[in-house]
């Protein structure tokens, strides 16, 4: 029961980073549009809280993920030692572990690829 409670935690912490990616884009196109008339010292100071925030939101949820997959690990090893019965058990918690890392992995390619596109912008 407790497995399955930890997935919607997963879940919770991947809705969370993209709705910080998407702070992080619309803060993007404003810092743009400001870009053009004048004003590189308030971007600078907008621009430091978040990325500390989007920090910290980003290494609690990976920190989550490898917690997952510790955990399935764990329960993994007990079952082959014999001390977990419950194949179910530990079939859940080894799912959860390859949800929770897919999801980071498709976080981090949206990141890389938005990094990307920014890079690629004209000043």
């Amino acid at each position: 029961m407790s497995a399955i409670s930890g997935i919607g935690g997963g879940a919770a912490g991947v809705q969370q980073i993209m709705a910080l990616r998407q702070q992080i884009m619309d803060r993007n196109q404003v810092l743009q549009q400001l870009h053009a008339p004048q004003g590189t010292a308030p971007t600078a100071g907008t621009q430091a809280a978040p990325a500390q925030n989007f920090a910290d939101a980003f290494k609690t949820a990976l920190d989550g993920v490898n917690a997952t997959q510790l955990k399935a690990e764990g329960i993994s090893e007990a079952y082959q030692r014999g001390e977990v019965t419950d194949v179910a058990k530990v079939m859940l918690a080894r799912q959860e572990a390859s949800v929770s890392f897919e999801a980071t992995l498709q976080v981090r390619n949206k990141l890389l690829s938005a990094y990307q596109d920014i890079m690629r912008m004209g000043v």
